[in-house]
């Protein structure tokens, strides 16, 4: 085995596993040149992943460089990485994806994702609750003939989110009160929101302007905030600002412990202020990031994201 694990992780599981470990690799940065740096020094003849996305991104790449099994060990159900087959990297200021590989197994403890840290075990519903933002996106820039060619509305894909998102929603509490049956249905709503995305070939449904919103905050702020405390602000702010009632989504988002008020106030109207400027860099698809004005942006009582 060739382990991958990020800072803390494998102290998490390794009470549980007999691993024949040949070498053993911290991933402490999503960037190609540690990717690369990792790589040189892999033995091994299958590669586990232990972690977060951090570890789970870094070994799909070295696995499908080297043509090797992945099988990944979620320590928290903090993003869908562990079940797509790209993986994210640092470059410019910006998230980037290339294609790597999805595991050929994921294995998931409840009991390890129920005992992680509170605000990040579940914190992946994020990246479901997202639909509410990005579908509502990809319909607004069909509506001003703005889509991608590669990625045109499908009404009944659109349809499809929608249900996916519901069950997010109503399985929110249980998985924030550590019930197996909640943190399943999560992991089951992030399977269906990849599967989708991946059956008509784009991720417009689930990823839109609270992601961009994600993106331009970790190039404002650095590295240091995980990806729920990103997303779960940009969902809300800019479901406030697309006009959404955003009453259930701030439910479910505290129901998992995602935490909204970790971006200052400041640094929350300079990014807004910046981001229709950094998604033209970008090319992001339209979305109503690409449209914000002052108006818009004075809007939003970002009084709805401090408290429990």
């Amino acid at each position: 085995v060739a382990l991958f694990v990020s800072s803390g992780t494998w102290d998490a599981v390794s009470h549980k596993l007999s691993l024949p470990v040949v070498s053993t690799h911290d991933v402490s940065e999503a960037t190609l040149e540690h990717w690369q740096a990792l790589d040189a020094d892999v033995t091994g003849d299958v590669v586990y992943a232990i972690g977060g996305g951090l570890a789970v991104d870094a070994a799909k790449w070295v696995a499908c460089k080297r043509g090797l099994p992945l099988v990944c060990i979620p320590t928290a159900i903090s993003v869908d990485a562990f079940l797509t087959w790209a993986s994210g990297y640092r470059e410019n200021g910006c998230v980037k994806y290339v294609e790597t590989k999805p595991p050929e197994h994921v294995v998931i403890d409840f009991e390890i994702i129920a005992a992680g840290p509170k605000t990040i075990k579940v914190a992946g519903i994020s990246d479901v609750l997202s639909i509410a933002t990005g579908r509502w996106d990809w319909k607004y820039a069909h509506q001003h003939h703005d889509n991608p060619t590669e990625s045109p509305f499908d009404a009944a894909a659109d349809e499809m989110a929608r249900t996916i998102l519901e069950a997010a929603l109503d399985c929110a509490g249980a998985a924030g009160r550590d019930e197996h049956a909640g943190i399943r249905r999560i992991v089951e709503c992030l399977a269906m929101e990849v599967q989708l995305c991946n059956l008509i070939g784009h991720s417009r449904p689930e990823e839109g302007s609270e992601h961009y919103f994600a993106y331009a905050a970790e190039e404002r702020l650095g590295k240091g905030l995980p990806h729920g405390d990103l997303v779960g602000p940009g969902i809300v702010i800019m479901a406030t600002i697309q006009g959404q009632d955003t009453g259930p989504l701030v439910k479910a988002l505290r129901a998992c412990h995602v935490p909204l008020d970790r971006i200052d106030e400041r640094d929350i109207r300079l990014i807004l202020d910046d981001l229709p400027e950094y998604c033209a860099r970008h090319g992001f698809p339209r979305g109503i990031a690409h449209d914000l004005n002052e108006q818009m942006i004075d809007s939003v009582d970002l009084s709805i994201l401090c408290g429990d």
